[in-house]
């Protein structure tokens, strides 16, 4: 589906699909088990909508709460706590209509109120929300100025015209705006429980949500709970009626739990996918992904002054061999990336970047040669420290890399860390080298190109660049923005302030008697309520 940024008409209303829930074919005997057991690599750091900012965690919050739409199983929007929305003739002011039966765990309906106190919350500078960036790239009215502290929440555009009627102003037309309102950070937070409880909210005992299941136990680093909410707005076509979310950061012991009628979705360790699709054919599962895998490089004054050099930084990322990466230890349908946007983003247009068509021989050359003239080598080595979360996959690739670099005089020290840590020296720009994925929030390719920018609130590495910037402030006012996009993703490949390594593929074991999970959605994002379990 590409995007384009013309406006077809005074109303954009999202079409209502034939079931809003599961979505059970008739004749289909359901067993009585309706549960679903997923794994989880890591802790869930956050269950606030607008705090969090991992994506095991949006799959979480993504059950325990409903933004103003939701995504079917190609990734095309479906109404959720909106029915519709118009869109003025100039492409600036959204009113979305909410549906009178939504209603919060506790019994207090859904209102516009909860979505206008939500987003504020999430710009209000007080909240510190490494997402409060996203509102200025929905390019919500005063987004920027009011993540900056110079005018106050109540100035961002978002109002409540009434309890059911929601009116959001943005600064540009943005063609993808809608799609972007399935993020997490966009979904509705009630303001007295908030209140009421402080930090103290998002336990079980204190949460009220508005999603299809509600929270009844968190074990951090453990395990998570969901039951069924009775007063889900669907609640008569939600069929299962128990998720968990069990963390287990070995993955190998997670595939053996797997194995063992424990989970229902794990993800396949590095190297087993060839394996397991001939012994299990009707589980082992391969779909494109949209999050890509790379090395974040410390630019900041807290980085090494070596990788201020482009000229290693270039050396670094030629020397990584992605062929060894993809073929040998991860064989699972993933691609090597040499550049940063996911390649089936869509309507994307992959860039030519010239050391992608090298042999990796002409690339070590190169490699050799760049850092030989910024002064390193055998003779005088690059010392750098590669920090990663535990993940046995993580751990083999950094391996490989230290096996790549050390012919050219660069030693890799690796540093194996939790999630936490490892997030939280990256916002503090306390690392040399970080392994890191960004999975798109939405199906365009600014989602990946926006992290870059000076603006974003990810963007660890601190690499500032004007002219990308520029492109990108640009990209949201043409007309067609591709062409601004190659540009972007070239300069990246000039500057490279990160090691492409690969684009994802989503690899999984499923139980054979899971339906409902998406196929052909890049996103890959699923929500419980669309689930169901058949009697084998």
């Amino acid at each position: 589906m590409k995007l384009t940024t013309a406006l077809s008409a005074l109303a954009l209303l999202v079409a209502a699909p034939t079931a809003f829930a599961a979505d059970v074919p008739e004749g289909t005997v359901l067993s009585e088990n309706q549960t679903y057991t997923f794994w989880l690599l890591d802790a869930i750091k956050s269950m606030d909508p607008q705090i969090n900012t991992d994506v095991e965690g949006s799959d979480v919050l993504r059950n325990l709460f409903e933004g103003l739409y939701n995504e079917d199983a190609k990734g095309a929007l479906v109404p959720a706590v909106a029915l519709n929305h118009d869109l003025s003739e100039d492409g600036l002011t959204y009113t979305f209509h909410l549906r009178p039966e939504a209603v919060w765990s506790d019994g207090k309906p859904v209102t516009a109120g909860d979505f206008v106190y939500a987003w504020r919350r999430l710009a209000d500078p007080e909240t510190a929300s490494e997402y409060a960036w996203y509102m200025e790239l929905m390019q919500v009215k005063n987004a920027a100025k009011v993540t900056a502290g110079e005018v106050p929440p109540s100035e961002l555009g978002v109002k409540a015209i009434d309890d059911h009627t929601l009116e959001v102003t943005i600064e540009t037309p943005l063609p993808y705006f809608p799609q972007m309102l399935v993020h997490a950070s966009t979904f509705p937070a009630r303001q007295d429980v908030i209140e009421k409880f402080g930090s103290d909210w998002t336990k079980p005992e204190n949460m009220v949500t508005n999603g299809a299941y509600t929270l009844t136990e968190h074990i951090l680093g453990e395990r998570v709970e969901m039951d069924k909410s009775d007063t889900y707005w669907d609640a008569d076509k939600t069929v299962m009626t128990h998720l968990t979310g069990l963390t287990v950061n070995d993955l190998n012991q997670a595939l053996t739990r797997y194995l063992a009628g424990e989970l229902d979705r794990v993800n396949i360790p590095a190297g087993q996918y060839p394996r397991l699709k001939k012994e299990y054919p009707d589980e082992a599962t391969s779909l494109p992904y949209s999050c890509s895998y790379i090395y974040m490089m410390n630019l900041s004054d807290k980085g090494p002054e070596a990788l201020k050099d482009v000229r290693v930084r270039k050396a670094l990322s030629y020397a990584m061999n992605r062929d060894v990466v993809v073929n040998n230890i991860l064989q699972g349908g993933q691609h090597p990336a040499y550049s940063w946007t996911h390649w089936a983003t869509a309507g994307f247009e992959m860039p030519e970047i010239d050391y992608a068509s090298w042999t990796q021989e002409e690339r070590n050359e190169k490699a050799k040669e760049l850092l030989a003239e910024a002064g390193y080598g055998p003779d005088n080595p690059l010392d750098l420290t590669l920090n990663y979360n535990t993940s046995d996959d993580h751990k083999k690739i950094a391996i490989a890399a230290q096996q790549f670099y050390r012919p050219l005089g660069i030693n890799l020290t690796l540093n194996n860390m939790e999630w936490k840590v490892h997030t939280d020296k990256m916002q503090s720009q306390d690392f040399d080298l970080a392994r890191y994925a960004w999975c798109g929030d939405y199906n365009e390719a600014s989602t990946y190109l926006d992290l870059f920018t000076s603006y974003s609130g990810h963007n660890s590495g601190k690499f500032y660049n004007e002219e990308y910037d520029a492109l990108m402030k640009e990209s949201k006012t043409a007309e067609d923005p591709q062409h601004l996009y190659t540009q972007a993703e070239q300069i990246l490949a000039e500057e490279m302030p990160a090691v492409p390594i690969y684009h994802y593929a989503k690899v999984d074991m499923i139980s054979s008697d899971i339906k409902g999970l998406p196929t052909e959605n890049v996103m890959q994002t699923w929500y419980g309520k669309d689930l169901y379990r058949v009697a084998e």
